[in-house]
């Protein structure tokens, strides 16, 4: 019981800090990027591709989690 929330958690944190990064990178929209350069940019980072691994733990705990948990 207690790997799945620890595996919940781990897969929130790892969303929130690829949430985090994308947002951060949004502060190059008024320096002058467009959209486009905008996605482009963080389809290359690293750090960005950690929100939707995170989600993607999170949803695979949820959904094999035990029916008797609660």
């Amino acid at each position: 019981m207690m790997v799945y929330i620890f595996l919940f958690l781990t897969g929130f944190g790892i969303a929130v800090s690829g949430g985090v990064t994308i947002i951060a990178y949004m502060n190059f929209l008024p320096a002058g990027l467009s959209w486009m350069e905008y996605f482009t940019f963080i389809a290359n980072r690293i750090e960005c591709y950690f929100l939707p691994i995170g989600i993607l733990i999170m949803v695979f705990v949820i959904y094999r989690m035990p029916k008797n948990f609660f």
